[in-house]
């Protein structure tokens, strides 16, 4: 008989971008490693992001519970929807804030501890606390962000005699935008202390990253396992590749996440090399900040940069298949060498090389360069990027511009699942 398991998610179908495809894909595989999986998720959701493409992937006749939430960026929205919509997307301007922009960032990282679905965890348990005992199950799974969903879990296991396992995306007091919110000594203290209580109460730990299970582990003695994100097996029609030398950003940008140095040796190719001018192009699918977009003007690329803005998922797989060159960045801070980008497991079987960005022993250097697809760099390796743009750029002009993948099976979203699986069976 299957194991049954309830997954506590804010992140579904039509949910679009990264978050919501994590527990989606183990969803659809679950149960072809005897798991039945129950899903539980709010009714009416404040989505930044819609994508209906996601749908499909959702199994026929899976259990989906829904609940209300009441989310207060309804109510935030009637300052600036805008700016509501930028701060619960996670771009967060570093400089030149204005006053609402402060006074939102001050409400959300004060008032809304740990985040702004503080609201859906109380109704969530007492519904919760009532089903898992009248359907006999003893087994939970929250995924955040939003780690308010984490206290859903470390609230029922205080009260019933279940297992719990906590599914950390990304990191919480460590996350990137986390010191910009404008936090009070005592509000602070409270996101550490609710970030230890769950650690040390948790059954089971799962990260995302190989530094996030280095940071947790100081903090408790329960399990930890890291899962990456990964790439599913997807039938694609024949995409044919772009004629240009085209660089492309699959995802959000945020304000942080500049790589000024790439921006002004793509300018200095332009300026030098009138071959590589009429070849070259920058593509980008998703939000964009401002602030990128002001610096790449600012090297004079516009003429050569194309914004499509959100695209649904089938359309972005289409884009990194038909460049060139694909680019993964994270900002340049101590702080983010854990995190990976769920796209780059896509990049990497879409088999055009991969040119990363990021901190000194960044995770995802580690993974490019064990699965031999791409090149990763500093933000203060000007040069070194230089000769390898252009070492790209004569492969592409002789058509010899490829990859050879090695290892990547352990990413795909089922082999992934099996690994899930097999922990879910040993709690």
């Amino acid at each position: 008989m299957a194991k049954k398991v309830v997954i506590v998610t804010y992140y579904w179908p039509p949910a679009g971008g990264p978050g919501v495809q994590r527990w989606l894909k183990f969803v659809k595989y679950l149960r072809d490693f005897d798991i039945e999986p129950i899903v539980f998720i709010p009714k009416n959701p404040s989505y930044p992001i819609v994508d209906e493409t996601f749908s499909e992937d959702i199994p026929n006749d899976i259990t989906i519970i829904k609940q209300p939430i009441f989310e207060p960026y309804e109510f935030a929205q009637l300052f600036s929807k805008k700016k509501t919509q930028k701060i619960s997307r996670g771009i967060i301007a570093k400089e030149k804030q204005s006053l609402v922009e402060k006074v939102l960032l001050y409400i959300r990282g004060n008032f809304f501890i740990p985040d702004a679905r503080k609201y859906w965890v109380k109704p969530s348990v007492k519904f919760l606390k009532k089903y898992l005992v009248e359907n006999n199950i003893e087994t939970i799974i929250t995924t955040g962000p939003p780690h308010s969903l984490h206290l859903i879990g470390l609230k029922l296991r205080k009260q019933l005699t279940i297992t719990w396992l906590a599914d950390f995306r990304d990191p919480w007091t460590r996350i990137g935008y986390h010191e910009k919110l404008r936090l009070t000594k005592k509000s602070q203290e409270k996101h550490i202390q609710l970030e230890s209580e769950v650690l040390q109460t948790a059954d089971q730990i799962v990260t995302t990253s190989f530094t996030t299970k280095e940071e947790f582990s100081t903090l408790t003695d329960k399990p930890i396992n890291v899962i990456t994100n990964g790439y599913d097996v997807e039938q694609y029609e024949p995409t044919p590749m772009d004629e240009k030398f085209t660089l492309s950003h699959i995802g959000s940008l945020l304000s942080d996440r500049n790589p000024v140095v790439l921006w002004q040796v793509l300018a200095e190719l332009v300026a030098e090399n009138e071959s590589f001018a009429n070849d070259f192009q920058l593509q980008f699918a998703g939000v964009i900040s401002e602030r990128i977009q002001r610096a790449i003007g600012e090297v004079g690329l516009n003429s050569h940069t194309i914004y499509f803005g959100y695209v649904s998922h089938k359309r972005a797989l289409q884009l990194q298949r038909a460049s060139q060159l694909l680019l993964v960045i994270e900002i340049d801070s101590e702080k983010t060498k854990g995190i990976i980008a769920g796209k780059l497991f896509e990049y990497m079987v879409a088999e055009r090389p991969i040119i990363g960005i990021g901190p000194k022993d960044a995770d995802i250097a580690k993974i490019i360069q064990e699965t031999n697809t791409g090149t990763y760099f500093l933000y203060t390796e000007k040069a070194k990027l230089k000769t390898q743009i252009l070492a790209y750029y004569e492969a592409f002009q002789q058509q010899k511009l490829h990859t050879s993948p090695i290892g990547l099976q352990q990413y795909s979203r089922k082999a992934l699942t099996k690994k899930l699986a097999t922990l879910l069976h040993s709690i």
